[in-house]
């Protein structure tokens, strides 16, 4: 796998983390350059400075040719820190570059022709002025083992002598050291704070992008998830795809809904025209073979047995023309508006089934004015509705209805105890023919289902482990008293 192919999670810290650590070596480098020429500076200042005090006291010295007080004057610097005359050294010439005298005898003996001191001292002697007018001159040669500072010893034009300050380049090398360590250890410091918080803020910010991602290549197979807005509460360009995934999932959600009931509606709708083409074909015989048992037991003389047997195919063929009427939605009667009363002949309708199980009714149904509404159709939603609540909630249980108007909508709430639907009960519940108890024939709600969408209205179940309510909402429209009358048999 190649570099730029990796998952930014850690990608992004991979580039931060090299980018800091470029960074700090090229601020390290820069200090370390700038170190380096600032020592080299200070210390050719240190003996510059060195020279032009001690200058002065060595003239009258050597115009006397006063050795021992030359001496003394030169060993005068170190004799405060004795281990500083390891790395520097003092040294007077004479006009003909001799040793006068030294401050390391030993090494600079008396006399000494400067270019016999060593290779160094051979290359400082080809490059020394000796004229009485010369100023400070410095050497400090790339190879060199020393650094050079010669101050004229002079007075009023007259130049006796030279004052040479010697420096090892080992105290360069030495303080140099202290600061590369301290740089080194400074420089690691940072790059110890930084890399890490780089690496938490690179995954802290691609987190969220990458659970988008895996959101969004999961869409196709149908898994629609949230996302918890606390991963990532900021309002930068990744909180705005945060922002931007939850409208979209909002929006497939709305759309799989959608797409739910209008498949559902479509099914209810085929199944509703099956039912209703398949009653109106059995209508047809059976008003025949009714007609025929009653001119039957009106003109006939049958025997007692035989009187039984068309007793019993009477009501089995009643039973049959109840069932299909029940699918014939598309009946139509004229039906008078909806009123108080017709909503309190239902509560008395219910009241010996209520009180047969021993069910609670609660009922707050008042309605102020007639309603719109064909008083037929809606009696048998809430007939059919009350039955089952009552039948759901068992013996003890309760059952609620609430009747709300409002100038737009009529709405009607349902509501019962007892056993909870089940989400796959939920599903068919306004199916023909569905019964999810031992008695019932599974036509009820499909009734209340056609009768409130021909109204133009909606009807919707949810169940939990307390309580399952059935709300219907029929738009308070005239022209469906006026011009749209439908019904089903009382």
């Amino acid at each position: 796998m190649r570099l730029f192919d990796l998952s930014l999670r850690f990608k992004l810290p991979l580039w931060g983390g090299g980018l800091i650590v470029a960074t700090a070596l090229a601020v390290s480098t820069s200090f370390v350059v700038q170190a380096w020429d600032s020592l080299n500076q200070d210390l050719q200042q240190n003996a510059e400075d060195i020279g032009r005090t001690m200058a002065p006291s060595l003239f009258p010295v050597l115009l006397h040719d006063n050795v021992w007080g030359a001496f003394e004057i030169v060993s005068l610097p170190f004799s405060a820190n004795p281990e500083t005359a390891l790395h520097e050294s003092l040294i007077v010439l004479y006009n003909d570059r001799k040793v006068y005298v030294s401050s390391r005898p030993e090494e600079h003996p008396v006399l000494t022709e400067l270019a016999l001191l060593g290779p160094d001292y051979a290359a400082l002697d080809g490059d020394l002025p000796m004229a009485a007018d010369a100023g400070i001159f410095a050497r400090a040669a790339r190879g060199a083992q020393r650094i050079f500072v010669a101050v004229p010893i002079a007075n009023d034009g007259v130049r006796l002598g030279t004052l040479i300050v010697t420096y090892n380049k080992s105290l360069l090398w030495q303080r140099f050291s202290r600061l590369l360590n301290r740089a080194f250890w400074i420089t690691l410091l940072v790059l110890g704070v930084l890399l890490p918080i780089t690496a938490y803020w690179g995954r802290r910010m691609m987190l969220p992008m990458r659970l988008v991602t895996e959101r969004i290549s999961r869409i196709g197979s149908g898994e629609l998830e949230a996302l918890d807005p606390a991963l990532y509460p900021y309002k930068d360009e990744v909180g705005q795809l945060f922002l931007a995934y939850e409208a979209v999932l909002a929006k497939l959600r709305e759309k799989a809904e959608f797409e739910k009931e209008m498949l559902k509606s479509e099914r209810m709708a085929a199944v509703g025209r099956l039912t209703a083409s398949i009653a109106h074909e059995i209508n047809n015989p059976l008003g025949g073979m009714l007609n025929a048992i009653s001119t039957l037991k009106r003109h006939g003389d049958p025997d007692p047995v035989t009187q039984k047997t068309v007793s019993l195919l009477e009501r089995g063929l009643s039973q049959i023309r109840e069932t299909v009427a029940a699918l014939l939605v598309e009946a139509k009667v004229k039906s008078r508006p909806l009123g108080a009363a017709d909503l309190e002949d239902v509560r008395i309708l219910v009241m010996p089934a209520a009180n047969k199980q021993g069910t609670r009714l609660s009922w707050v149904a008042a309605l102020p004015n007639a309603l719109p509404l064909p008083s037929t159709l809606v009696r048998q939603v809430l007939i059919n509705l009350l039955l089952n609540a009552i039948a759901a909630a068992g013996h003890g249980g309760q059952v609620a209805v609430r009747a709300l108007t409002s100038e737009t909508h009529f709405v009607l709430v349902v509501e019962n105890t007892g056993q909870p639907l089940l989400p796959e009960q939920l599903t068919r519940l306004f199916e023909p023919f569905t019964s999810f108890s031992d008695s019932g024939n599974g036509l009820g709600l499909w009734i209340c289902y056609q009768i409130v969408t021909q109204l133009g209205g909606t009807i919707g179940a949810e169940s939990s482990k307390e309580i399952t309510r059935f709300t219907t909402i029929i738009p308070l429209d005239l022209q469906h008293d006026a011009s749209t009358a439908q019904n089903l048999p009382d």
